[in-house]
C-alpha cells in the first residue's frame, strides 16, 4: 500500500494560509487537518475559524475540520456548521496536552471519561451522518488509558484514530512510547494513523520497518522545522533540492506576506514569525543562533534583513 501523509494540525501555525503557502511550494501532504473549532460552552464559531474553513481559502488541497469539546450539543453544532460549508468529515482532538483544556476536561484529559465520550458519539452518529474520525494522545496520566476507550470507539464506524504515541502530561517532552503503541494496535479493530517524532526520512524508514501495518502517517512540528520533508520521504531520498534556500526563502515570503496583510501592526507580527522561527531555526546549522538573531530584530527591516542574512549564510 502507498504512504498517506498527514498533516497534524498545530493550533497558531497550520492555518490556511501556511497550508496553502506549504502546498504551492513543498507538497508531499496528502490531506490536511485544520486546528481545532473550540466553542468554550457558546454556539457561535470565531471568525478566525470561519475564515480557515471557507471553502475558497481551501482550494488546493484537501482539508478536514477538527473539534475540540466535551459537549455533545457543541459537536452536533460544529457538524452543522461544516457540513453547511460542505465537508463530510469531522476530526475529534482527544489530544491536546496543554494543562488550560485538559484541565477542564478537553482533549487528552477526556480519555479517561469513556462514558462521556460514548455519549457524544452516540449522538453524533444517532442524529447526523457525519464521517468521524479521531486524534488522540494514548492517555493523559498513562498509556493504558486508551486501552480503555477501545470497547467503545469499537461500537461505531469511526473512519480512523491517529494517535499520538505519547501521553498528555508529556506535552512534547520525552521521546515517543512506540511499544505503548504496538499495544494500540491488537487493541482495536480500527484503522490506526500513527503520529509523533516523524523529523527525518530515516527516522521515518525506521518506523515504518518497526510498523508495516501502519499505512498512514501525520507529520506535526517535523513539517514546520523541516518542509521538505514529506515529499523527500515521498520519493525515499535524503537529498535536498539544490535550490533548497531559494524554495524556502520564497515560501517564507509568501507567509509573511500574508501574515502581515492579516495582522494589525508590527508586534503581532512579529510574534508570528517568531513563533515560526523556533521551528524553522532547527533546519538550519546553527538552530541557536539563528533563532537569536530573528529574536534580535525589533522591527520589520530588523526582521527582513536578519531573514536575509541567515538565509546567505
Amino acid at each position: 500500500m502507498a504512504t498517506t501523509l498527514l498533516s497534524s494540525p498545530l493550533q497558531g501555525f497550520t492555518d490556511f494560509r501556511f497550508r496553502n503557502a506549504f502546498q504551492k511550494y513543498f507538497g508531499g501532504i496528502d490531506t490536511f487537518y485544520a486546528p481545532y473549532i473550540r466553542l468554550n460552552g457558546k454556539l457561535v464559531i470565531k471568525s478566525s475559524y470561519q475564515r480557515d474553513l471557507q471553502p475558497e481559502n481551501n482550494t488546493t488541497l484537501e482539508v478536514i475540520p477538527q473539534v475540540m469539546t466535551n459537549d455533545a450539543d457543541e459537536f452536533l453544532f460544529v457538524i452543522k456548521y461544516i457540513q453547511e460549508l460542505g465537508y463530510k468529515e469531522l476530526n475529534w482532538n482527544l489530544g491536546c496536552p496543554y494543562p488550560m483544556v485538559t484541565k477542564r476536561g478537553m482533549g487528552s484529559g477526556l480519555i479517561c471519561e469513556p462514558q462521556k465520550i460514548n455519549h457524544i458519539l452516540e449522538r453524533a452518529h444517532n442524529e447526523t451522518d457525519v464521517v468521524i474520525s479521531m486524534k488522540m494522545r494514548m492517555g493523559y496520566e498513562h498509556s493504558e488509558e486508551i486501552l480503555d476507550t477501545f470497547p467503545i470507539l469499537d461500537n461505531y464506524p469511526l473512519k480512523n484514530i491517529a494517535i499520538h504515541a505519547r501521553i498528555g502530561k508529556q506535552l512534547y517532552k520525552g521521546g515517543v512510547d512506540l511499544d505503548a503503541f504496538a499495544r494500540c494496535i491488537d487493541a482495536t479493530k480500527h484503522t490506526l494513523y500513527y503520529n509523533g517524532d516523524i523529523t527525518s526520512v530515516t527516522g521515518f524508514k525506521t518506523m515504518q520497518e518497526r510498523f508495516p501495518m501502519i499505512h498512514h502517517w501525520m507529520i506535526g512540528r517535523g513539517l514546520i522545522a523541516d518542509p521538505f520533508l514529506p515529499q523527500m520521504i515521498k520519493n525515499n531520498t535524503t537529498e535536498y533540492p539544490k535550490d533548497r534556500f531559494k524554495i524556502f526563502k520564497a515560501f517564507h515570503d509568501t507567509i509573511y506576506q500574508e501574515y502581515d496583510a492579516a495582522l494589525s501592526g508590527p508586534t503581532p507580527i512579529k510574534m508570528k514569525m517568531q513563533g515560526f522561527w523556533e521551528y524553522f531555526a532547527q533546519a538550519f546549522p546553527n538552530p541557536q543562533k539563528t533563532f537569536k538573531k530573528i529574536k534580535k530584530a525589533g522591527n520589520p527591516r530588523a526582521y527582513q534583513s536578519a531573514v536575509a542574512e541567515i538565509l546567505k549564510e
